[in-house]
């Protein structure tokens, strides 16, 4: 029996969705407290931290938690009770039990969606939670308003491999996090228990020579892709880490790529860039640089400021990777698709999601084959549904184990 096991799912979710609009509130004071130590922590700027956390909480609401776990279990009632499924059948989604969830360095609260639908799924959960404690002061509000989840929703910080937390112990676990951390989190898992792990990916952009019609249109997506680019200094698996634009449209790359880097300047003034280490700073100038030295043998193209606050490099070779540097970003003129593909496959690149800006069926059917897992347009890139399935995984049916009964 967990703490939540007898508790309706509609109180459950009505219980978390009441947190989560406490902290959507800018002036929630456990809210306010927070922010400093998040800047701290992950070195963006506030207006950073205040936008994702608004992203986070706003999409917490009743109806899209309601909603996404009756598209993946039927309906609300499984959780509560045996529903039926077939002719023949009926099913009670129970909880796994205890999961454990796996913050990561830099994404703000992503540990919080998973522990939610654990939640919902009536599981016991603890959270490895990152030194600001954001998941922490969360999970205090849902015990305030619902009691059983003062036990139920734990969270903690403690350092790899030398706490006293055994993994084990655990009858799910979800990680966050580099695929060699990841791979070491595994080993320390249950046999029995699933493994659900995020590793280390990249989304990108895709702009049809259809979208390119006119420059108003251009500088428009221009604007959005820089937004996609600069928040959380292109460090999560939803920013855009490359984007190729075709050839042939009434606007032409070049120009797009001017466009772009004048609305990346423009972005920087509502969401200023991060501190960064000298380390990323020399990398950054480095590949200014020797971008500024092709472009000057007639090589390409590169945008960019005396301090490198950010980086547009227009067609650098095609043997060059993604550069993941903060606001850094290539360019990649091309004919089509299948150049496109061919740029990701070469790479090995494993792509989270794609914005796209066009409608032709071929742009999707490339990304259906480069296993994209979400198709959207570009500056919304940051700001996935919260039904979304990220890395292509369920958000509660992982946590219920179903019980059958025959009618």
């Amino acid at each position: 029996m967990t703490a939540l096991s007898a508790v309706p799912a509609a109180r459950i979710v009505r219980a978390i969705a009441d947190a989560a609009e406490r902290f959507a509130d800018a002036d929630f004071p456990p809210r306010v407290r927070l922010l400093d130590r998040i800047v701290e922590r992950t070195g963006y700027t506030l207006p950073v931290v205040e936008y994702a956390l608004d992203q986070l909480f706003f999409s917490i609401t009743a109806s899209a938690l309601e909603e996404t776990i009756a598209a993946e279990l039927g309906s609300l009632a499984a959780l509560d009770r045996f529903v039926d499924r077939t002719e023949t059948t009926q099913g009670h989604a129970r909880p796994i039990g205890r999961v454990a969830v796996i913050s990561s360095r830099t994404t703000i609260g992503v540990a919080i969606v998973p522990a939610i639908f654990a939640l919902c799924a009536k599981c016991d959960v603890l959270v490895k939670d990152r030194e600001d404690g954001l998941v922490r002061a969360f999970f205090s509000a849902l015990a305030e308003e619902l009691e059983p989840m003062a036990t139920a929703a734990r969270a903690e910080t403690w350092v790899g491999e030398s706490d006293a937390v055994d993994l084990r112990d655990f009858d799910a676990v979800v990680g966050f996090g580099s695929d060699a951390g990841l791979a070491r989190v595994r080993e320390r898992t249950a046999a029995h228990a699933p493994f659900i792990a995020f590793g280390s990916k990249a989304s990108v952009g895709y702009i049809g020579r259809e979208a390119l019609d006119d420059e108003t249109q251009a500088r428009l997506l221009a604007a959005d892709a820089a937004r996609d680019l600069v928040l959380y200094e292109t460090e999560g698996c939803l920013s855009l880490h490359a984007l190729f634009v075709e050839r042939g449209g009434a606007v032409a790359p070049t120009r797009f790529a001017e466009l772009f880097a004048t609305a990346i300047e423009r972005a920087a003034v509502e969401f200023p860039p991060g501190e960064r280490d000298a380390r990323a700073n020399a990398r950054l100038a480095s590949a200014r640089n020797l971008a500024a030295f092709r472009a000057a043998t007639g090589s390409g193209g590169v945008f960019s400021d005396e301090r490198a606050s950010y980086l547009a490099v227009l067609d650098p070779p095609a043997s060059e990777p993604p550069a993941f540097l903060p606001r850094a970003l290539a360019i990649r003129t091309i004919a089509g698709p299948d150049e496109a593909a061919a740029y990701l496959e070469r790479h090995a690149l494993p792509v989270e999601a794609m914005a796209i800006a066009g409608s032709r069926d071929e742009i999707v059917n490339m990304g259906l084959r480069m296993g994209v897992h979400r198709f959207t347009t570009l500056g919304r890139l940051q700001r996935p549904p919260l039904a979304n399935a990220h890395g292509g995984r369920p958000r509660v049916a992982e946590f219920v184990r179903w019980i059958t009964r025959d009618r």
